[in-house]
């Protein structure tokens, strides 16, 4: 699936990237520990792309908390 990069910034070690998939119209948002490189990708309802894209943690622990072993 090609992606097409929306947004993406740094800080702290964490990369955030927001993106969006022409194929099925879908926005994901990709978050790496530099650190450890660990990552991870949610899916994301576009009316709520810029939530998660600004607050990838609390997005993540309220749809998917057990991604969030990457911010420890």
């Amino acid at each position: 699936m090609t992606r097409t990069e929306l947004a993406h910034r740094t800080a702290d070690g964490i990369a955030v990237t927001l993106y969006w998939a022409r194929s099925d119209d879908s926005i994901s948002v990709e978050v790496e520990r530099h650190e450890t490189g660990e990552t991870f990708v949610l899916g994301v309802e576009p009316a709520r792309a810029l939530e998660a894209f600004y607050h990838p943690f609390g997005y993540a622990a309220a749809r998917r908390p057990e991604l969030l072993d990457v911010a420890a």
